[in-house]
């Protein structure tokens, strides 16, 4: 009796936790993202992008400048397999970039809301709003709500 509870039991940890989404999910992924367009140049935007996830506190960032795209880990902790994140620029024309952001859970068992695909395109606008007003970006996420 014993080993027909634990059947069950071992299959479900097993869903649980290996029923994650991929890098690969993420690039197969980019249409289904949030796109929004700023009115900043492609390496800019590039600049942009890496601080506000390290605003995040992203993992390493996997950089592929052609096609141009990122990916990283937001959220990882002792609680949470974090987030995976994709991040597309692509130009719109030399002063305008269009930026795809998609945000996957890692696990299914994801106890940390961490950073969704909004929270991140609220967070490049206000760091085009920082760099709009003349300032340079902080290496720290401002205070101020997003």
């Amino acid at each position: 009796m014993r080993s027909i509870f634990s059947i069950p039991f071992l299959i479900l940890i097993c869903v649980t936790f290996y029923s994650c989404a991929s890098m690969s999910d993420i690039l197969k992924s980019k249409d289904e993202g949030t796109a929004q367009v700023y009115p900043v140049p492609a390496d800019k935007a590039w600049e942009i992008s890496e601080t506000v996830l390290h605003w995040e506190n992203s993992g390493d960032i996997e950089e592929h400048h052609s096609p141009s795209y990122m990916l990283t880990t937001v959220g990882q902790n002792f609680v949470s397999a974090g987030n995976l994140v994709g991040i597309w620029l692509d130009p719109v024309d030399s002063e305008n970039t269009m930026i795809t952001v998609v945000i996957r859970k890692k696990s299914l068992v994801n106890f940390s809301l961490g950073i969704t695909e909004e929270m991140f395109q609220r967070r490049f606008q206000q760091a085009v709003d920082i760099i709009s007003s003349g300032k340079t970006l902080p290496i720290k996420p401002p205070k101020d709500n997003y």
